[in-house]
């Protein structure tokens, strides 16, 4: 079910306030149901020694978030240098960065070595010998290729530009031996927005199955094998939610049968984004504008600036018409932003009760990929974001974009060149 009815309990009452205070649009974020869903992680895989969830910071990059998310114990899952940076900025050292990049470049390599380094996540055999400094710690990205299928949004593993073939395993573990390497971990994430338990119960079986197969060819105990992300969130209402007890205890059997059969089990990690905050967040707009046409459309303040999902993926969030909540659908809309682009649209005849404008909408499910997949076309600029304290005090942790910072890129040194 979208955006808990706890959250909705404690915003919908305050939000006009917060509409008046701050202005529209905005993000809002539930810190109390994100450290209730790290919780329950922790409790679900608690039957399986050294478990941790590595925060993916794409989903949410925000320094605030990230501090609740170190404060419940976890690390960060990076891909980037300035996600590097973030991590590091609220403390995360060493092994509490899983830096997994796709494409990497030299320059990328000694940033992820320096300042107590990370856990580095190698996606292709033929960086192996691009990275400096080797590292004695050292995980591959496994792409398990025709002997998985993908989801509609991570695609056919075939078709995936991410990770070593399933022939390139051995090869590149021997490679990563012979530059010095002493300790090992191995990582996939072959799905996305999963709700069916059961292919993430099969990619835990799939990657004990390859480090036996690793273990029997060169010796090599792996210390972790990270299973990834992926765990789905219920967008529409009818949307069955993820079984994690029956996950939790079916991934927590396979690696007792491992150690039983093995003497040992590596640790489990995971690195979840949208699960861990995609239902604590809401995207606040107000209605501008009735058109009526072909169709009846109502315009908001938010465009796809603010949340692209539904434009590229024509993704599904749920919308409530705030005062109206227990009101009849009695109206078919299209909700939409004032990007020109005809794909601006957050509902497309969408049933709602009667808008009329200044009302205020939540938008929900926008706490993973939604201010991150921001960007900055037409001119429209990425709205601020806030965070609904556990003791009910609202707190800004991102001002919204200004034209200041539209056109800062264009204050620089003059410097031409000529053959």
């Amino acid at each position: 079910m979208p955006m808990s009815e706890d959250f909705k309990n404690r915003l919908y009452p305050i939000t006009r306030q917060l509409a008046e205070h701050y202005g529209t649009p905005f993000h809002i974020y539930d810190e109390a149901g994100i450290r209730q869903t790290g919780e329950q992680l922790k409790k679900a895989f608690s039957g399986i020694d050294g478990f941790r969830e590595y925060f993916a910071v794409k989903a949410l990059p925000n320094p605030r978030i990230l501090e609740l998310m170190k404060e419940m114990g976890f690390g960060f899952d990076c891909s980037s240098i300035p996600e590097l940076i973030m991590s590091r900025h609220i403390g995360g050292r060493g092994e509490d960065i899983m830096f997994t990049s796709n494409n990497t470049s030299v320059e990328e390599f000694r940033f992820a070595a320096a300042d107590g380094g990370c856990i580095l996540n190698l996606d292709d055999v033929t960086l192996i010998p691009k990275v400096p400094d080797f590292p004695e710690l050292i995980c591959f990205r496994y792409n398990p290729g025709p002997r998985r299928t993908g989801n509609i949004i991570i695609g056919n593993p075939v078709e995936a530009k991410y990770g070593i073939s399933h022939e390139q395993v051995i090869s590149a573990y021997r490679m990563a031996m012979e530059c010095g390497a002493k300790r090992f971990g191995l990582h996939t994430m072959v799905a996305s927005n999963e709700r069916d338990y059961t292919y993430m119960v099969e990619t835990a079986r799939m990657l004990l199955q390859i480090a036996e197969l690793v273990e029997s060819e060169l010796g090599i105990q792996f210390e972790f094998l990270n299973i990834g992300g992926g765990f789905g969130i219920p967008y529409r209402p009818e949307d069955h939610a993820l079984d994690l007890a029956s996950m939790s205890h079916q991934m927590t059997d396979l690696f007792a049968e491992f150690r039983a059969s093995h003497g040992y089990a590596p640790r489990m990690y995971m690195e979840s984004g949208r699960w861990m905050t995609g239902p604590h967040g809401a995207l606040i707009t107000r209605a501008i504008n009735h058109k009526s046409t072909y169709r009846q459309y109502i315009g908001v303040d938010a465009c796809m600036s603010a949340l692209m999902r539904p434009a590229i993926y024509d993704a599904y969030h749920h919308l409530e018409v705030i005062d109206s909540c227990d009101q009849e659908a009695t109206e078919v809309y299209d909700v939409v932003g004032s990007l020109c682009e005809n794909n601006d649209k957050f509902a497309v005849q969408r049933p709602l009760p009667p808008i009329s404008e200044g009302d205020l909408l939540a938008i929900h499910d926008t706490g993973a990929h939604g201010y991150a997949m921001g960007f900055q076309y037409n001119g429209r600029l990425r709205p601020k974001e806030l965070l609904l304290r556990t003791d009910g005090s609202v707190e800004l942790i991102r001002r919204a974009e200004t034209s200041e910072d539209y056109f800062r890129t264009l204050e620089f040194t003059t410097d031409s060149w000529c053959p």
